[in-house]
């Protein structure tokens, strides 16, 4: 393929400390995935080796975490939302969280609770899951131009869903309006003043992906990833995942770059001015789980202490990574990544087609020793969006 350019900015991190989260660690990644590991179902999701991707780009290992296969819906989310309703069922309840199953709990016999989120789609889905399969009511919450295949994925699964004429960050200051006023139990996966523990407890949730990745790279005879690529909407995966590597390794060991839509990078600029900047419009990226213009706070902290680099880009870097990992290279495994998920793999490919290839591989640190740690966080969520961009070429790479 002929060299071209696609839209990218790098913020280094000028504000690295290497400082880690006790939080955001090895220990509570170990009891979420505690309680993950007996719901009927339950396996790691695969750690998939791209290796003739990795020769081509020059770097030992390119390992991508393929969350599409998580419980049959798709994408990760589900990890953080069931973690942070069973530990407010079990604090309501008086139950002990190292006893607590699905089963006991619905064989119980507690009144209904009802719980609301905003969502983009895949931690609305995650709630909506997570209520259906413990009894309990969900009223899920989308922003305009929500996708209506998203919106099924939700009212599929028993959850009410609501579209507003809001950006994702008014959506979820009017979702908690109206739970106030009804006394629905919120389960976001930001924060604010007053509001910390749950989604502390999703972002704990997360953590479960990055105990497993850690424990499939070891049996795969791998000691570490040297290089660790994070998509980022509010930053909540990013810092659970990121908050547990750095816990297991050290953030000096690692090189992490935070990647985002050029729509929605309140990372990037937050990078750059080293405290959190918020981004406001409509932010109408591709990349629809990351059009978030508010970091979260809890998770804030962490990034600016461990990442290396905030990387925003054009929405076609996540078109390129779909259709890369979608259509591999020799014997590389096939995996589909939606417009989210795909991001990472986009940015490396964007690097590798770059006719400035050779200074942007020195700039993100990639030799013949990195070990890079991708996570799809979706599969094809919306299969009408990915079949556009895969098969009908829409945001082609020049």
């Amino acid at each position: 393929m002929s060299a071209f350019r696609m839209r990218l900015d790098v913020a280094e991190n000028r504000n690295f400390t290497g400082e880690s989260s006790p939080t955001f660690c090895r220990a509570e990644a170990r009891k979420a995935r505690a309680f993950h590991s007996k719901i009927k179902g339950y396996g790691p999701t695969p750690l998939r080796a791209l290796d003739a991707f990795a020769q081509m780009l020059g770097v030992n290992k390119v390992l991508v975490k393929d969350e599409s296969q998580r419980f049959g819906l798709n994408a990760f989310k589900m990890l953080g939302g069931s973690y942070a309703i069973a530990r407010l069922l079990c604090e309501r309840y008086d139950i002990n969280m190292a006893d607590f199953t699905i089963e006991k709990f619905r064989a119980s016999g507690y009144p209904k609770a009802t719980f609301a989120t905003t969502t983009d789609g895949n931690h609305g889905r995650g709630v909506a899951w997570s209520a259906r399969e413990l009894g309990q009511n969900a009223v899920i919450y989308m922003p305009q131009g929500s996708s209506q295949e998203r919106q099924d994925h939700i009212t599929r699964l028993g959850a009410e869903c609501i579209v507003t004429d809001m950006n994702y960050d008014d959506t979820v200051r009017y979702s908690l309006r109206i739970a106030l006023e009804r006394n629905w139990e919120v389960v976001q996966d930001t924060s604010w003043e007053g509001y910390t523990r749950i989604p502390t407890w999703i972002m704990q949730g997360y953590s479960t992906l990055a105990d497993e990745a850690v424990e499939q790279m070891q049996a795969m005879g791998i000691e570490r990833p040297t290089h660790v690529f994070l998509q980022a909407g509010v930053g909540a995966l990013a810092a659970g995942v990121l908050g547990y590597l750095v816990d297991v390794f050290g953030a000096k060991k690692l090189h992490t770059v935070v990647v985002e839509p050029e729509l929605a990078s309140c990372l990037y600029l937050s990078g750059i001015k080293g405290e959190i900047v918020k981004v406001g419009g409509r932010m109408a990226t591709i990349m629809a789980g990351l059009a978030c213009g508010e970091p979260n706070p809890i998770g804030w902290p962490l990034l600016r202490n461990c990442v290396s680099q905030f990387v925003s880009c054009a929405d076609n870097v996540a078109a390129l990574g779909m259709r890369v990992l979608g259509n591999p290279l020799d014997d590389d495994p096939r995996i589909v990544s939606g417009e989210s998920g795909a991001i990472g793999m986009g940015l490396l490919a964007a690097v590798h087609y770059a006719p400035d290839r050779q200074a942007l591989l020195r700039q993100f640190k990639l030799d013949k020793d990195s070990v890079v740690l991708l996570i799809s966080t979706e599969g094809d969520t919306d299969q009408r969006g990915y079949r556009d961009v895969v098969w009908a070429g829409r945001y082609p790479c020049a």
